[in-house]
Parts: C-alpha cells; structure tokens; sequence
C-alpha cells in the first residue's frame, strides 16, 4: 500500500514540476537554437470558420492589418456548413480573402483539409475566427522557416484576465506552467503540439486530418515530428484571446482538449511506441496528465487505510485541500482567497480530464470547434 500510495504521488510530482525541472536542466546543459531570419516565402493563411457572423468582421478588420507582403499572402477561409451569415460575410470580402463554401457541416477536419486544397502557400499558418493576432504575427512565424530543420511553429495564446481576478489568476497559473514547458520543449528540441490559435508548418509536410479529429493542434505537429522535423514555439508570434472564468466555461474546453487526447491514441497509436520520436516527451507532457485523476484517488484511498502519523496527516491535508475546492465551486464568492481558488482550478482540471476519459469510453468525441 506504502508503495501505491508513494508511486502515485511521485508521478503527480513528475507530471507538474519534476519534467519541467527536466527540461530546465536539458536545456542547461544543450540548447538546440533555431536560425531565425527575416525572410518572405509564400504563405497561406488557413481559417475553418461555423456559424461565426459575430466574430467574422472583427476578424477580417485583424487580417487586413497583418503586416506582410500582399503578393506573398493567401487568406483562405472555410465555411463549414454555417447556417448563419458566415458564408454571406465571407462571398462579400472575397478581395480579401478566397471563401470555400461548404455547404454541409463534416467538421472542422474536413473544413480545414479543404482549406488547405486552395492553398498556394509555402507556408500554411492556422489560425482561429475568435482570436486576434498581432500584425507582425505572420512575419514572426515565417521567420523560423529559415531553419531547415524547422518544420512547425507555435506561436503564444495571450489570455485576457477578468473582473474575477483571483480565479483568474489561479487558471493564468496553469497556462503559465504550460507555456513555461512549451518554452523549454522548444530550446531543448521540440514542443509536443502547438498553440491552436495560431501555428504554422510547411506546405509539404501536411497531411489530411481524419474527419472527427478534435486536436489539430496535436494530430499535425506529431505528424511533423514523425518527419524527423523540429516543432518549435515562438513567444513573439501572438494571438489574443479572453480568459473563461465564467462558470463551466474553462471547464468544457479542457473537457474537450483532453478528450482529443484520448481520441489521438486511437487515432495515432504509434505516439505510445517507439515509432514516436517525442515518445518521453508525449508521455511526461501529455499522457500523464490523462491518468492524474486516478493517481489523486489512489493517494487519497491508500492514505486513509495506510497506518502512521505521516499518511493519517496526509489524508487530512487532502480532505481540507478537496473541501477548499468545494467550496470554491459552490460559492464564487471564496474564490478570492487565493488557496480557496487554486484548490478549485487544480480539482476542476482534473475533473476535467476524469470527464474526459467518460466522454472517450462512450464515444462522446465529435464536437466541433
């Protein structure tokens, strides 16, 4: 039992602090730096958009301002089926941008598989309706193409903070730990997948996206790693987009994030083997914080019927700790106490990945987004 209960909370450790001090020391010891120069190749913007007339103009006004060549410039939009304005708005800004109409919905998939059949560019960079870039975004990502061994770039999701500062401050947490991984990733060799809001790869290395793929922001860097390519992440290449703190909001997107992860095993089962040139790297950063859940309800179980001060104390810390969660959930209001907030994000996090698991086994994996 003594040995369950220490496995389990050495690989909760690993999962969110002993890979990173990992990496911190791979990259002490060899950084891989990139060329980087100021370069124009042909690029194509790629964009699947579903029932977007809301945000549809604002992003158009984003796009105008991209501060690139124009003769070396694509922007190609799919409407996946929308049944709104989107294709309308789309048909009325064709000097801007080349629409692709579909007129039934298969997904973003298939919208962005369609996309890419337009495309012209040496480049393809992927981006969002929601979210606005940066006008040297473009030139940012293009930048690392110099490098002959790149073969895919992330640039960085900026979150907007709210009025609920402290919740908001406790899920800015989470996302910091992340890009701080993504950063040492990258200095260290390759990123596992990519800020979906904005990335880039080359021309030749795309590859369809199965229809129903929930993470194209995973399926297509992997398939670049496969390439013996370097995935990198590029924090000056920036997209913009809102923090969701309002309830159950951040919460159905790791559901759906997560879920993709599970759907990429199936989809992909090599990323477990040694066919994965990532394979270490897909582990610590990805795999492991699918089976989390199980390992905190592990510590929890056999801390309780493990005899001894320590693990009677242990037991009690993490009883305080899930009520503190709580709580948070139940009153809002609490969330400004800031152990109050970040018990709450920790527990929604995982309940997220737990929910995710459910939504795998049942087959409840066709969203679109």
């Amino acid at each position: 039992m003594k040995q369950i209960f220490w496995l389990s909370l050495t690989l909760i450790a690993y999962t969110y602090f002993g890979y990173v001090i990992l990496l911190w020391l791979q990259v002490r010891l060899r950084r891989r730096p990139i060329v980087q120069r100021r370069i124009a190749p042909s690029v194509s913007i790629i964009i699947a958009a579903r029932n977007e007339e809301a945000n549809l103009p604002a992003k158009l006004e984003n796009l105008r301002q991209i501060n690139y060549p124009t003769d070396r410039l694509q922007i190609v939009i799919a409407s996946d089926g929308s049944i709104d304005q989107t294709a309308s708005i789309l048909r009325q800004n064709a000097s801007l941008v080349l629409p692709v109409i579909l007129e039934q919905s298969n997904g973003k998939a298939c919208a962005l598989n369609e996309a890419v059949k337009h495309a012209t560019g040496e480049i393809l960079i992927f981006l969002d309706v929601r979210q606005i870039v940066d006008t040297n975004a473009v030139s940012e990502l293009a930048s690392c193409f110099a490098d002959s061994s790149v073969g895919a770039v992330s640039g960085e999701l900026l979150l907007e903070t709210s009025s609920n500062r402290s919740s908001s401050e406790a899920l800015g947490l989470y996302w910091k730990l992340e890009k701080i991984v993504r950063k040492l990733e990258s200095a260290s060799g390759s990123v596992v997948g990519v800020t979906g809001a904005i990335y880039a790869i080359r021309r030749d290395l795309y590859t369809d996206i199965p229809r129903g793929t929930i993470l194209d922001d995973v399926y297509i860097p992997m398939q670049v790693a496969q390439a013996r390519k370097r995935i990198v992440f590029l924090p000056t290449a920036i997209a913009r987009d809102r923090l969701f703190v309002e309830k159950g909001k951040e919460f159905s997107r790791k559901v759906r994030t997560l879920t993709g992860n599970y759907q990429l095993i199936r989809l992909l089962p090599w990323l477990l083997s040694t066919r994965n040139p990532l394979l270490f790297r897909y582990i610590s950063h990805k795999f492991l914080r699918l089976i989390v859940p199980l390992l905190l309800v592990l510590v929890l179980v056999f801390s309780a019927i493990t005899s001894g001060t320590f693990y009677h104390i242990a037991f009690w810390l993490q009883i305080v700790f899930y009520t503190m969660a709580v709580i948070g959930t139940f009153s809002p209001s609490t969330r400004k106490l800031k152990p109050v907030a970040v018990a709450s994000t920790f527990v929604m996090l995982n309940a997220a990945a737990a929910m995710a698991f459910y939504n795998f086994a049942m087959g409840r994996n066709k969203v679109w987004v």
